[in-house]
């Protein structure tokens, strides 16, 4: 059977699981949609964001890229930021990455890979400013793993000095930013940090640390 056929199928038993459960499961969501939070996250295929979340069709806005970067000058990832925020009143976002990720591991090596360079440039940069405490770590995945962390906190940080976000922020309490990371190893997501209105963005890592369970 060719890929794509089966696809196709197994999109067919699901609907028709889903109108089983409920006939008006969607008709429901043909008008409109209201989604409770923005997910920014990784374009790797091992992190489905409505899977690892439970979330319905319908309860997460997405973007996705690879290595999670927010680039300030990015309008594909700005204008799903504005529409989420300013149309959609999203009050929730999530900048989610995971462990194991390759574009962080691509970022860590002087080796070239393509034009993906250009976007892993960032990140590159991240890895230099924080190359002395990455490298105080003493094993390879521990050291991936610390960049993965280290850039799910810059892009919070980054996301939150974006004309958007500060307008928002001025204009009500809304949207607080998370930064989540996954870890394809347990199945387990954790939050790292949180950021909210009345942080002060200036600062590098202005946020609410959490604590780091069930990795």
């Amino acid at each position: 059977m060719e890929q794509c056929k089966r696809l196709l199928l197994a999109n067919r038993a699901w609907a028709t699981e889903r109108l089983k459960i409920d006939p008006e499961y969607f008709a429901k969501r043909v008008k409109t949609q209201a989604p409770e939070f923005l997910w920014i996250g990784c374009s790797d295929s091992r992190v489905p964001s409505e899977e690892i979340t439970g979330a319905e069709p319908g309860e997460l806005f997405v973007h996705r890229n690879v290595a999670n970067i927010v680039v300030p000058t990015d309008i594909d990832m700005l204008s799903v930021v504005q529409y989420a925020v300013e149309a959609l009143n999203i009050q929730h976002i999530i900048v989610c990455g995971h462990y194991n990720c390759g574009g962080v591991k691509s970022a860590m090596t002087t080796r070239s890979v393509g034009p993906i360079n250009l976007w892993l440039q960032p990140l590159r940069d991240l890895y230099g400013i924080n190359r002395k405490e990455i490298d105080s770590v003493a094993d390879e995945q521990g050291r991936w793993d610390r960049l993965v962390e280290i850039n799910v906190r810059a892009q919070v940080c980054t996301l939150a000095k974006t004309a958007i976000i500060r307008r928002a922020w001025q204009r009500q309490p809304g949207p607080e930013i998370h930064g989540w990371v996954y870890n394809l190893r347990t199945g387990f997501l954790n939050e790292l940090v949180s950021m909210h209105a009345e942080a002060k963005a200036d600062n590098v890592y202005p946020f609410e640390e959490q604590r780091d369970v069930g990795a």
